[in-house]
């Protein structure tokens, strides 16, 4: 006998609400859209707010937002009260949670080392459904948003380093790399993740020579096989270290830790062996610095000089490069949003994505981060059970 036919109910789909606030962060000079993908965006039905002068930073003008169908906000409180979604680069302050509307979402960093107890009650307090998207993964597992950033962080750290090589810059007078019959700078990257692996790329695109060091066999394997050449690599061991950063011009402070602090390689017996004139950019800073005689510093006075090693220890180096790091975060979020918007909003689309899910540490209001109530001693929720749940 004929069969009822099964048909799939089409999903809903929603118009999101899209707020981008100005960011109030010191030097953080990054916007989380750039025009060309609000323009996908407001294409797609969604609606998109942008604070005035939101892409100074970046060089985007509040001219290109408008044209790409954004609607222009000249005061934060416009964009708080009229988003649902509110994207941002740095967390946001304990003002600005305060203009935070019930039930918002929040799309930013979490920078977990900067925020005090105080400002996850407040975001509870209102029941803020928060994603922190250096912890979204994507099909492969991986953290786009740190990749991305890792590999600006490294390519640019070589580029700085040649700056403060040259004599404009009070350095020792050399060009990075080689030239015939020159003996070519040498580099020293210490970490080989993605800022190691980028950082060596731009130093061998140079004509430098590169050492390498990791604690990892199976980076130090990776790294040799993806850059398709043979260069020196070693596991970190202190006597190997000290005696290549004698003769290095460059040293490259790489390493990255899955949590709390980067360890400490680089005594400063080491440092006060290297050349006068030499140049270290610790990448590494914002987990602490893996030179100890690292310190950190900020765009406006970048470096300093200990032992007659320049050292340049700037956390945020991918704001130098602001509006390629925007690009790249916008090719990020763009989809993520568009996603969003498909499946009707950001509850159906947590159950559908597992690697976005992987970026909620607030959930409607609810603790889901392990991590983060262990550090606070406060209760937490499984994510997957919560939204299942609502």
């Amino acid at each position: 006998m004929p069969q009822e036919e099964m048909l799939e109910v089409a999903r809903k789909k929603g118009c999101l609400n899209i707020g981008i606030p100005k960011e109030i962060t010191f030097q953080e000079n990054r916007v989380a859209l750039a025009p060309d993908d609000v323009a996908l965006l407001v294409n797609n039905g969604h609606a998109v707010i942008v604070e005035t002068g939101a892409g100074k930073g970046a060089n985007f003008q509040d001219n290109d937002y408008s044209e790409a169908g954004a609607q222009i906000a000249y005061s934060p409180d416009e964009i708080y009260k009229k988003s649902e979604i509110i994207l941002k680069v740095a967390p946001p302050s304990l003002e600005e949670i305060d203009l935070m509307q019930p039930k918002q979402t929040l799309l930013s960093t979490l920078q977990l080392s900067a925020q005090s107890e105080n400002f996850l009650k407040k975001l509870m307090d209102k029941k803020i459904t928060a994603i922190a998207f250096e912890w979204i993964k994507d099909e492969d597992g991986i953290y786009p948003v740190i990749r991305s950033m890792g590999e600006i962080a490294g390519g640019t750290s070589i580029l700085i380093a040649a700056e403060y090589l040259s004599n404009v810059n009070n350095g020792q007078g050399s060009i990075l790399g080689g030239i015939s019959g020159v003996a070519p700078t040498e580099v020293v990257i210490i970490g080989a993740g993605t800022v190691g692996e980028y950082a060596a790329r731009a130093a061998l695109g140079l004509g430098a020579t590169v050492k390498v060091f990791d604690n990892s066999i199976y980076r130090l394997r990776r790294l040799q096989s993806d850059l398709s050449t043979r260069i020196f690599t070693s596991i970190i061991q202190p006597k190997v270290i000290a005696k290549h950063l004698k003769t290095a011009d460059v040293a490259i402070g790489a390493l990255r830790a899955a949590g709390g602090r980067t360890p400490c390689v680089v005594t400063e017996d080491m440092v006060s062996e290297m050349k006068v004139g030499a140049v270290i950019v610790d990448v590494s800073i914002d987990q602490g610095g893996c030179f100890e005689t690292s310190r950190v510093t900020n765009h406006t006075q970048p470096v300093f000089r200990k032992h007659g090693v320049i050292h340049y220890c700037v956390p945020n180096i991918a704001s130098r490069v602001a509006r390629t790091a925007s690009y790249a975060l916008s090719t990020i979020f763009a989809p993520t949003l568009l996603n969003m918007g498909e499946e009707g909003g950001i509850s159906n689309m947590l159950r559908s994505y597992m690697g976005v899910r992987h970026g909620v540490y607030l959930y409607n209001g609810i603790l889901t981060s392990k991590t983060l109530g262990q550090l606070y001693n406060m209760p937490s929720k499984d994510i997957e059970l919560l939204v299942a749940a609502f």
